[in-house]
């Protein structure tokens, strides 16, 4: 089985955090999001890894290499964003037999993956309440008779979960006509696949797309709670680890550190004295979490601070971020309501009772800074002693 892996959009939806790195490449837990693709795809048996790439894509060739959990790695690129079958047939000329394509944005459970690919040719399922949202899938029993763009009367709650294998002979069926949308789309491929084949719905477990800052958090949210307790790095005087919580080597946790699991602190981050971690939090490689500093249920990227006396909660921060002394971060509306992002110039709910927010690559905030629930921070932004945030900027 190849595994054909879409791994070249910007991710626009995730911005700012995208603004210097590609969606599949930001961190979830320990590794970038599109490694725990490529890692469940392996474990489910696939012996082949095709990345198409194309925005930053240096950044997934450099971490991925020739070669990646004992198989082999081919990069295809994908020239213009045209589309899921317009990245697919990039990488036509690397397949040679029956084959997976899978969105290098999205996560799934091992067991239902290696579901997929025994039932091939097949397409993931996944139960959801509001199927109108999402391309639904028209069955006969387990056999997929259609995909139906967000219809008006779903005819099941099966959504389209983005994960396909193919047979082989699909690799000539890839050069389809531009759809409504501007795309070549993968569905009219599947489309010719139901009329040749039958193939099966495979309903999967655990599935997330992650689209938005908010799937980012729900992203680490999963695969930090996965992470057995390990501490590799150096844990000094009366610091208190609780729980699943992973030091990695080169890390210092200094006294009066209390942090509960599940948390991940990488290689070369810091953390305290006397700060609190909390709420399946991820603090990446070199970054400072200093004296006073609460951060519960957040991802701080790579070589960003929280040195002093400062409240992150529900939030994202992107890399070379530094928060001046006493900056709060608010992450929940007095009226109990979901909080709401701007996202592509469009106020969308987050669907989370709690959300903070989101800071892009290299902002800086100054002393005594409160960034209000849902603010979106562009990379490169500062704010003035004593600003209270309640915008975007």
């Amino acid at each position: 089985m190849q595994a054909v892996v879409l791994a070249a959009g910007e991710g626009t939806r995730m911005r700012p955090l995208t603004e210097n790195t590609p969606k599949p490449m930001l961190p979830v837990a320990d590794r970038p999001l599109v490694a725990h693709t490529a890692d469940t795809a392996i474990a489910a048996g696939a012996e082949e890894l095709i990345f198409v790439v194309g925005y930053e894509a240096d950044a997934v060739r450099e971490f991925f290499g020739d070669s990646y959990g004992g198989v082999p790695v081919e990069f295809a690129v994908q020239e213009e964003q045209l589309g899921t079958a317009d990245a697919v047939d990039a990488a036509r000329e690397y397949l040679d037999g029956p084959f997976a394509v899978l969105n290098g944005d999205n996560l799934y459970d091992e067991a239902s993956l290696s579901s997929l690919f025994d039932a091939a040719p097949s397409i993931a399922a996944y139960q959801v309440p509001d199927p109108s949202n999402y391309g639904v899938l028209s069955t006969d029993g387990d056999r997929v008779t259609a995909i139906i763009e967000k219809p008006a009367d779903p005819p099941t709650e099966l959504a389209n979960a983005g994960a396909y294998v193919f047979p082989a002979e699909a690799r000539e069926w890839l050069d389809v006509e531009m759809s409504e949308r501007g795309e070549r789309e993968i569905t009219d491929v599947v489309t010719q696949v139901i009329e040749a084949y039958d193939v099966t719905a495979v309903e999967v477990d655990r599935w997330l797309d992650v689209g938005r800052p908010w799937e980012l958090l729900e992203a680490n949210e999963w695969k930090v709670g996965e992470l057995d307790r390990r501490i590799d790095g150096e844990v000094r005087g009366d610091a208190d680890l609780r729980g699943d919580v992973v030091v990695e080597a080169g890390a210092v946790i200094e006294p009066g550190v209390v942090i509960e699991g599940p948390a991940l602190v990488r290689a070369g981050a810091t953390v305290g004295p006397n700060a609190y971690v909390r709420g399946a939090t991820a603090l990446g490689e070199d970054t400072h979490v200093g004296h006073g500093v609460e951060v519960k249920n957040s991802v701080v990227m790579a070589d960003s601070n929280v040195p002093h006396v400062s409240y992150v909660g529900d939030s994202v921060l992107g890399t070379d971020v530094n928060l001046g002394a006493s900056t709060q971060v608010a992450n929940l509306r007095h009226d109990g309501e979901p909080v709401k992002m701007t996202v592509k110039g469009d106020r969308v709910s987050t669907g989370r009772r709690k959300f903070g927010v989101v800071a892009g690559d290299g902002v800086r905030t100054a002393i005594n800074t409160s960034l209000d629930a849902g603010v979106v921070l562009s990379a490169g932004a500062t704010t003035t002693p004593g600003e209270s945030v309640t915008r975007d900027r």
